[in-house]
């Protein structure tokens, strides 16, 4: 008797264990190990927060994809979309989560600055400005970016980053 409930306890925690797979789990776990194979660069990174008062009462928590800002094992990152397009994965070396270029920011066109969510201000001013090391996990889509951009043309910044993507796909 003790044998079956043995059995039934290991089968619900194998299928509590598959079911786990929705995305930001799934997406953490694919690339948990260190030597996922990557390019490495060095970049200098910011830090940004919904709370700053220029951008949280007009764009809240949302990111330029229309994302809700993600802070926990995956976590939101902007950067010029010419160079680190939307859905670009990456990892800071010395770091186990993994940040995902869905945002863009007008400081950051025409640099290869990274700038990093941080769910609040006092963490946005202690990560301050730093040079770091990180590894691709994913390049994102330059095709999905200049999509999300084309619509947005009116800003000097979103023009600059779309022909700069245009300029790689001829």
């Amino acid at each position: 008797m003790r044998n079956i409930y043995l059995v039934i306890l290991v089968s619900i925690i194998c299928l509590f264990s598959v079911s786990c797979t929705f995305s930001e789990f799934s997406l953490f776990r694919q690339h948990d190990k260190v030597d996922v194979a990557g390019p490495i660069y060095s970049v200098r990174t910011t830090a940004y927060s919904h709370k700053e008062k220029e951008l949280g009462g007009k764009y809240g928590a949302l990111t330029a994809s229309g994302r809700r800002l993600r802070y926990g094992r995956i976590r939101s990152a902007g950067a010029d979309w010419s160079r680190f397009p939307l859905g670009t994965k990456f990892r800071i070396i010395g770091q186990s989560h993994v940040h995902i270029v869905e945002d863009y920011g007008r400081s950051l066109v025409g640099t290869n600055t990274i700038d990093l969510y941080k769910p609040t201000l006092r963490s946005m001013h202690n990560w301050g400005t730093r040079t770091v090391n990180i590894q691709i996990i994913e390049w994102g889509s330059f095709q999905r970016s200049a999509e999300i951009l084309k619509g947005r043309l009116q800003y000097a910044h979103v023009r600059k980053m779309y022909n700069a993507i245009n300029a790689k796909r001829n």
